[in-house]
């Protein structure tokens, strides 16, 4: 079996709500133009295979825009694919890179991902079409969106636990807050407890504020074997190794209501996060961990998530969030990007841009007001739907 991926180099754009006159290969190429600035490399002749992660044929109004944007970044006749599992979708490119080279399929492989979903079409229409990632015979046809089963998730949680909007409240703060610190951040917001608490009614408990951002935007990492890394990429002489360590998956089922009465947590996070754990040895992960990204959609998520982690005990996350255990300062910092609620969520990218955030940190290249003090291993946290699809990968830089 091959060695351990490492990250031999990140790229991406600014992340926005609407790139006007941009379409998704013209994003990709911005990306790809900064990757190839971050490798220190001239060209793509040497990477073996390419690997697209969108979610929407719908929102960019193109089939098979996977061999579309291989074409247009010029990676014919190399191999190519598409990988599509709605919100997890970057992290399940990642997961099948890390199989690629760990098969011996290939010793490089571009992971890229692209998303227009947002201004380009109003908010009411983006909402409709997430809606077709439910299951459309039984729940899009009687009105179901993400953002009432999300917030029939939290209301269950608040009434078991005794979880307050505050708590949550705290998450849409903190990490809008952290977003002034990434200057590829959308929508970076110096706001308080009290303005989240105010903003609009969405679906109770939610507020607007409370409420992750649709977005434009494009990222991409290179992953490789250690050796071609050390051949072909001239910036990776000069960084840590940051090796790709540990990547697990959980499922749930797609349907709210067939989990019922079992609603407060995500199963399918639990899962997939010990199966990561498993592989990349870590017992203690609130102690053994340095920095995450964690999927916030809406803020309660991320106190569903530290707990569905294992770093906090079930029910103990809004106590925990609320005390600071997850801020910049905190025993384990979260969303050091500002997350999806501030840095922004184009789709396919999602998961790319969480791991190039943890890159960063472990190289030590992130801004000062949000780097992590000597972060050696970082933790992505990315799902599709309601949790349907749970991916946690697992990074680790060796020095």
């Amino acid at each position: 079996m091959s060695s351990l991926p490492v990250i031999a180099a990140v790229g991406c754009t600014k992340i926005a709500s609407e790139h006007r006159d941009c379409n998704a290969r013209d994003l990709l190429a911005d990306a790809l133009l900064d990757m190839l600035a971050d490798a220190g490399m001239a060209g793509l002749d040497a990477v073996e295979h390419g690997l697209a992660s969108y979610e929407s044929d719908h929102f960019n109004m193109q089939m098979t825009m996977g061999a579309i944007l291989h074409d247009s970044i010029g990676m014919m006749p190399k191999p190519g694919l598409r990988v599509e599992g709605g919100g997890a979708t970057g992290a399940l490119a990642l997961r099948t890179a890390w199989a690629h080279i760990q098969s011996g399929l290939c010793d490089s492989i571009l992971v890229y991902g692209v998303e227009k979903n947002g201004r380009g079409l109003s908010s009411r229409t983006a909402n409709q079409l997430f809606a077709l990632s439910a299951d459309v015979d039984w729940e899009t046809a009687i009105g179901g969106t993400y953002t009432g089963f999300y917030a029939a998730m939290m209301r269950a949680h608040m009434a078991k636990y005794g979880t307050r909007e505050e708590q949550f409240a705290h998450v849409a703060a903190r990490n809008r807050g952290n977003a002034a610190f990434n200057p590829i951040a959308q929508r970076p917001m110096d706001i308080s407890i009290d303005d989240v608490l105010r903003s609009c009614p969405v679906a109770e408990p939610y507020k607007l504020l409370d409420c992750s951002l649709l977005s434009d935007g494009a990222a991409c990492i290179l992953l490789a074997s250690e050796a071609w890394a050390r051949a072909h990429v001239p910036a990776y002489q000069s960084r840590p190794a940051v090796y790709f360590t540990g990547t697990g998956c959980g499922t749930d089922t797609m349907r709210l209501g067939d989990r019922y009465p079992h609603i407060t947590n995500f199963r399918a996070k639990q899962q997939a996060a010990q199966a990561a754990y498993a592989m990349a040895g870590i017992r203690d992960p609130l102690r053994e961990l340095d920095v995450a990204e964690v999927y916030d959609s809406y803020s309660g998520v991320e106190i569903q998530a530290v707990e569905d982690l294992g770093w906090v005990a079930q029910g103990a996350g809004g106590q925990a969030v609320a005390a600071g255990a997850f801020d910049l300062d905190g025993a384990l910092p979260v969303n050091p990007s500002g997350g999806l609620l501030g840095r922004g969520a184009p789709v396919g990218a999602t998961g790319i841009l969480q791991a190039l955030e943890i890159a960063q940190q472990l190289w030590g290249v992130a801004d000062a007001r949000r780097q992590v003090n000597n972060a050696k291993r970082g933790l992505t946290d990315t799902h599709a739907g309601i949790a349907s699809i749970s991916v946690v990968n697992i990074f680790e830089r060796r020095d």
